[in-house]
């Protein structure tokens, strides 16, 4: 089918969205890593438009923002008043001035429609030559939705006739109306001009342009969707969770298509820019988000949520939560391990179970196994540091930095209070606080000296348990002896 480019895609996001109840524009709501309209934005993208105007009425310097951020080469339309869906789009026209060619107007409130079924309309709309072509899906349930009406000898599409204005034997066609339309951009702006609002809503009805072409002798035509689910729009919580479970089950349908081993999809969640290479495994109740990458034969999971971390081959990420982290190669993390954003963590390196690191970058085959906390740190290659390690980077004011070199053996409950610098292939004792370089290959020792004062548990605590014992051991030492 030859590509087909629109001078214009237009986009409706003005409407307030009661149903959702929410503080937040229902067009703004999300969905597997997107917004709704960011969805929408993205179908249309693929036409590769002359022009692209979101429609926003509703909220919209919020709305407005957001487009901004998310596509800086769209352009706004104002739609004061939500006066109905014919008047959205000649507020469309009138920010576009004069379209010569095909306009597409979509809905932003339809995450699911994809771009190969927008080309297909736009293809069919110009190869029938119509004035307006109307996508369309056959729907088990019509209800709410406006009904396709055609010819009964020629199959041409007649009218498009709204639930609430539709007499009892149109309630009864399962072909609906998708909001999604393709239009000759001239005839569309003339037959705006002469849309009515003599409706159950007082509104300019943007179907009623189907009408009026017809009457003038134009063409009407229609493009069904493949999958009916794809024109479905969202105007509450439930019907955004049902989404969302529609898009992910695409994703990871396509994952696994594609060579990823996926143990469960029911728990499994991904966002649209998750990427993977082959042989990777995903296991259940995992969650990925954002610009997350697993690489070939990366293995995530139980009970996983990565956001914009890349998983290098061969690594293992076991009962983690990971945030803008970067896992090497046959890495290990977790179970129970935090990484806040900064965290490099080298080839075969380890981070273990309940570790926290942020703004830490491990080097190759190093290994922070177990309790500890590493944060604002360098540490270099083959270095163990041991248990219920501290990185001390804060001084209530300032964060500090803390190396630690290549090679070196950290001893277990060791705070490091930075800035500190740990030479290479140096040792430092168990229960040390370390305030002050250690240079290479050294020993360092920081804690106080210990003291055993003999007899006090039976003088301070007579009589006591701990008291009872000692006396039993002495005792048992005495004969011994």
């Amino acid at each position: 089918m030859s590509a087909i480019r629109p001078a214009a895609v237009v986009v409706l996001a003005a409407g307030e969205g009661t149903r959702m109840k929410s503080a937040t524009p229902k067009v703004l709501h999300e969905l597997c890593g997107r917004t709704l309209v960011g969805h929408v934005l993205a179908a249309a993208r693929e036409l590769e438009p002359e022009n692209l105007v979101v429609v926003v009425g509703h909220a919209r310097e919020q709305v407005t923002a957001h487009l901004g951020a998310t596509d800086p080469g769209v352009r706004t339309a104002v739609q004061a008043e939500q006066n109905g869906t014919g008047h959205a789009v000649r507020m469309a026209l009138e920010e576009l001035g004069t379209v010569d060619g095909t306009v597409v107007v979509v809905c932003g409130d339809t995450p699911l429609l994809r771009g190969e079924t927008l080309r297909a309309l736009a293809a069919n709309h110009s190869a029938d030559g119509n004035a307006v072509t109307v996508l369309t899906a056959e729907v088990p349930d019509a209800t709410g939705y406006g009904r396709i009406v055609r010819d009964g000898a020629s199959g041409a599409v007649t009218a498009i006739v709204e639930h609430k204005d539709a007499s009892d034997s149109q309630r009864a066609i399962r072909e609906i109306n998708s909001g999604v339309f393709a239009f000759d951009g001239q005839l569309l702006a003339d037959a705006l001009g002469k849309v009515r609002t003599d409706n159950s809503q007082g509104e300019e009805y943007l179907t009623d342009v189907l009408g009026i072409l017809r009457e003038a002798g134009h063409r009407v035509g229609a493009s069904v969707a493949d999958d009916h689910r794809e024109i479905a729009g969202i105007n509450n919580r439930v019907q955004l969770s049902e989404a969302r479970r529609i898009l992910n089950d695409r994703l990871l349908t396509e994952a696994m298509l594609a060579g990823v081993t996926v143990i469960d999809p029911a728990t499994t969640w991904i966002d649209v820019d998750v990427t993977f290479g082959q042989d990777a495994i995903v296991h259940p109740g995992t969650q990925l988000h954002g610009t997350t990458h697993i690489a070939e034969g990366a293995e995530v999971g139980p009970n996983t949520r990565l956001t914009d971390t890349t998983v290098e081959a061969g690594a293992r990420v076991d009962n983690t939560v990971a945030v803008s982290s970067h896992i090497g190669p046959q890495a290990s993390v977790g179970p129970f391990a935090y990484l806040r954003p900064g965290t490099r963590l080298g080839a075969k390196g380890k981070i273990g179970t309940y570790v926290e690191t942020k703004n830490a970058t491990i080097g190759e085959g190093t290994k922070v196994p177990h309790l500890s906390y590493v944060g604002d740190a360098t540490i270099g290659d083959y270095t163990n540091i041991g248990a219920a390690s501290v990185f001390v980077n804060y001084d209530g004011k300032d964060k500090h930095h803390t190396t630690v070199g290549s090679h070196c053996r950290t001893g277990s409950d060791n705070m490091f209070v930075a800035p500190v610098t740990v030479g290479d292939g140096s040792y430092t004792a168990a229960g040390s606080v370390i305030t002050k370089d250690v240079p290479p290959g050294s020993l360092a020792v920081a804690r106080g000296q210990q003291r055993n004062i003999e007899g006090w548990v039976a003088r301070k605590r007579p009589g006591s348990a701990a008291a009872k014992a000692a006396e039993t051991a002495s005792r048992q030492g005495e004969s011994e002896n």
